[in-house]
């Protein structure tokens, strides 16, 4: 029988003796011969040689197994023992992944041959603005005319870098949908509730092209739009949206969206001006007892442009610190949706009130940047304090671009502003300047970044509303309340509106983008029976 405790005393004093120490005397009458040295040898090689493969084979066999056993020298790197060696799950779901990604890559060159020129690929920044700490490889978005297509990550990708923790619905394409099998999501002819100023057919213009282009993100896709299942979120709650006109432009979208939902006519109803100081336009869903709000509030803050129908004011004047006026007013919503950006445009710099009670003709001049930035922080320190996050869902809206410079999408010869524009800017490479202030864009994603204690959504529409120059207004719309007349629609360098949107039209996919947060969120208790119910009846 062979014992392992000898090598392991004799091993001790060879190494002291190596060191220089003295070694003990050997007792004498108990001679060591050669032979049994070398046996002792030979038994200590083997010992140490089973020892070293024992540790080496240790964390591959813990690894296999799933438990998470350690090393005595360096931990291995677990995601390149996975790539080296992957599960047998993992290795059939990747190699399916491998198989789809090239089906996928084959389809797309074929339709890319077919078709190439129905495309904008429209990242969630251009250029400098955007490029994302972690990337995956993505197939390019294909040519369509029309179809479902969407985009797979490759096998080895989504391996290296993390999984997002959503999908962004900000990143993707714009896609032609010739049959108008799923845009627009209602008739121009069937919404009662459009204003003139964004009824573009109606107005004159002959194309509906603009009507038809739809949104595609490129790592998942938008859920079906269904305004009885909007509805029902909205059942005895206030969806308000507070801003300017665009905000408007956006509301009077999301009338129509809920209002095709609602046959009958007694079941709604419009009121306008209403509230504090006319402030207040307010469609109401009796069945549902859901209201869908828009507040006139330009700059968010007290300004000079406060008047919801006389506010064409040049010289504007704002109070970066007083909200309190326009606030209390929001306070009972359940869903809010601010914005806050066309006014700004107007100048370089802004008149800031210092004491608007005490002294409310003393101004001071500040960069628009900062001017920016202090009003969102007014804005968010209001929201922190006030508003329930239990109860009250809060987004804010990027920034709706202007389309007045035809030399940023390389407008021909005679191109004036976004007049007579048809399609969105296509096939573009390169960044895009159309005369964003991106500088207030990232003023609201540091603001936003800094509020704690209620989330606030930014829905970040302005890179991929950049390209779409085909969508505006244009000589299609209201100057002063009034329509454009022939000779007026014939100058569009003095009255081509390229700020507003023709609707049916784009902002419905910002309110697509909307409907995904607030149909995909968790309902509160009280209404999740309400919400299976009407499924079933569906």
């Amino acid at each position: 029988m062979l014992r392992r405790k000898s090598p392991f005393a004799a091993a001790p004093a060879a190494a002291k003796q190596g060191e220089g120490e003295e070694a003990p005397a050997r007792r004498p009458g108990a001679p060591l011969s050669l032979a049994g040295l070398l046996v002792s040898i030979f038994l200590v090689a083997i010992f140490l040689y089973n020892e070293d493969s024992a540790v080496v084979k240790a964390p591959i066999a813990a690894l296999d197994a799933g438990a998470g056993a350690s090393r005595a020298r360096s931990a291995p790197d677990l995601h390149l023992l996975h790539e080296v060696n992957p599960r047998p799950q993992q290795q059939q779901r990747e190699q399916g992944e491998e198989d789809e990604g090239r089906r996928h890559v084959e389809q797309v060159e074929s339709r890319r041959k077919a078709s190439d020129g129905d495309r904008v690929d429209a990242p969630a920044r251009a250029d400098k603005r955007a490029a994302p700490a972690t990337t995956t490889t993505t197939t390019p978005p294909p040519s369509s005319s029309g179809g479902n297509t969407t985009t797979t990550t490759s096998s080895r990708a989504a391996v290296a870098a993390p999984e997002p923790a959503a999908c962004n619905l900000y990143q993707g394409w714009w896609t032609y949908d010739a049959e108008a099998s799923q845009v627009p999501l209602y008739r121009e002819a069937e919404c009662e509730f459009l204003t003139e100023q964004v009824t573009c057919m109606r107005n004159g213009r002959r194309d509906d092209s603009y009507q038809r282009w739809r949104w595609q993100p490129s790592s998942c896709d938008l859920p079906r739009f269904d305004a009885r299942a909007l509805l029902e979120r909205l059942r005895n709650k206030r969806l308000m949206f507070v801003g300017d006109s665009l905000n408007r432009n956006q509301w009077e979208s999301m009338v129509c969206l809920v209002s095709s939902a609602i046959p009958a006519r007694e079941q709604r109803s419009l009121a306008k001006f209403v509230g504090p100081n006319g402030s207040l336009n307010v469609f109401r869903a009796a069945e549902y007892n859901a209201t869908v709000e828009f507040y006139w509030a330009p700059f968010l803050v007290s300004s000079n442009s406060d008047d919801p129908q006389a506010h064409s004011v040049a010289d504007r004047v704002i109070a970066w610190r007083s909200i309190a006026k326009h606030a209390r007013h929001w306070r009972a919503a359940d869903l809010l949706v601010f914005n806050t950006y066309i006014w700004w445009l107007n100048n370089f710099e802004m008149k800031v009130l210092k004491n608007p009670r005490a002294m409310p003709d003393k101004y001071t001049v500040v960069d628009r940047p900062v001017a920016y930035k202090e009003v969102l922080k007014t804005w968010a320190k209001w929201v922190d304090r006030h508003v329930d996050p239990g109860r009250t869902k809060v987004f804010f809206m990027g920034m709706s671009p202007n389309h007045g410079v035809p030399d940023a999408w390389g407008g021909g010869p005679g191109a004036i502003k976004c007049a007579m524009e048809t399609q969105p800017i296509l096939n573009h490479t390169g960044p895009l300047y159309v005369g964003t202030d991106w500088r207030l864009h990232g003023a609201a994603e540091a603001v936003l970044r800094s509020m704690r204690r209620v989330p606030v959504h930014l829905v970040d529409i302005t890179a991929l509303s950049e390209f779409r120059k085909d969508a505006h207004t244009s000589v299609h719309t209201l100057r002063q309340g009034k329509l454009l007349t022939p000779e007026q629609q014939a100058d569009p360098r003095a009255y081509a509106d390229c700020i507003h949107w023709c609707l049916p039209g784009l902002p419905d996919t910002w309110n697509h983008f909307l409907y995904a947060q607030i149909v995909a969120a968790p309902p509160p208790p009280a209404q999740a029976q309400t919400l299976m119910q009407s499924s079933s009846s569906l």
